[in-house]
């Protein structure tokens, strides 16, 4: 692992660029992005334009590590090049961002109110590739829909456990259950679900690791606990379908709380802008987002 990013991290000002849309997801990206499903025909075209649309925003001016402090990969992401490097090491070696690999295949059905993450079979050898391209952390989401105790425990007994063989691997990972934003019992959700972590987090080696991608509170900072926990570097806030100027507002009244938005952060650009407009447009997206970060 490497220090000097782990240092930065936990202690740097800015916050962490989602650009981990999968393949499930990825259409719906491009189309937000300006570009038609009749614009490609397979995978390989659909990934290659969407390499391009993140190549952009990485490359930009605007993505920068006086704001950004890491971005978070899809694995085909992590191995395409940018201008002869693979992205991660652009990422660290060019713009000074800590790169993050998102390692989970989906989520499985409903059961219990939660949805857990689908088996990863592969984990171990996609762990072992991350650590080779210089890859820092890694990030899995479930989500948590209904205030179920036994379901919310289980989501967090299995983030947990593979938190732990990917830390073994040599990574820090993102604990990531999102808890939906339109649950009708929100607030008992996150209770309990601030419980649960808290149980896990006692639990673990004094060496270990771990960071948390949770949604933004309905009470404010009411994750500042999880914050203050040995075990936790950062906690970082997913912006769950809010769009740009929502989540903001809400991430700035939980001080300490720094963003990790994906939709909200490409919000607004497109295919067919020039790269005038749409570096112009990245930078106030950025600012905005960062301000709400350092509250």
């Amino acid at each position: 692992m490497n220090n000097h990013q782990l240092a930065r991290i936990r202690t740097g000002q800015g916050f962490i660029a989602a650009l981990d849309q999968s393949g499930g997801s990825t259409p719906k990206a491009l189309q937000q992005y300006g570009i038609e499903p009749d614009r490609y025909s397979g995978d390989e075209d659909m990934f290659a334009l969407v390499h391009a649309m993140r190549t952009r925003i990485i490359q930009s001016p605007a993505f920068d590590s006086q704001y950004i402090l890491g971005a978070i990969l899809f694995e085909n992401t992590m191995d395409r090049k940018i201008d002869g490097l693979f992205t991660a090491d652009y990422l660290w070696d060019k713009k000074g961002i800590v790169p993050f690999l998102k390692v989970d295949k989906g989520l499985a059905d409903l059961d219990g109110g939660v949805q857990l993450l689908k088996a990863m079979p592969d984990l171990d050898s996609l762990l072992r590739r991350a650590v080779e391209r210089n890859v820092f952390g890694t990030k899995m989401r479930s989500v948590i829909h209904e205030a179920n105790p036994q379901g919310i425990r289980r989501v967090v007994e299995q983030q947990f456990e593979l938190g732990q063989q990917i830390w073994a691997a040599g990574l820090v990972p993102i604990i990531e259950p999102e808890v939906d934003i339109n649950s009708a019992d929100k607030p008992e959700s996150e209770r309990i679900l601030k419980d649960e972590i808290l149980k896990q987090l006692a639990a673990l080696a004094p060496d270990v690791t771990v960071m948390l991608k949770l949604s933004i509170p309905t009470t404010d900072n009411f994750y500042r606990e999880l914050m203050d926990e040995p075990h936790v570097a950062r906690v970082v806030a997913l912006s769950g379908g809010y769009d740009r100027e929502e989540a903001n507002e809400l991430l700035a009244r939980n001080h300490g709380l720094i963003a990790s938005f994906s939709r909200a952060l490409a919000e607004g650009l497109s295919d067919q802008q020039s790269d005038e407009q749409f570096n112009e447009l990245l930078t106030a997206s950025i600012r905005s987002i960062y301000e709400a970060s350092i509250s």
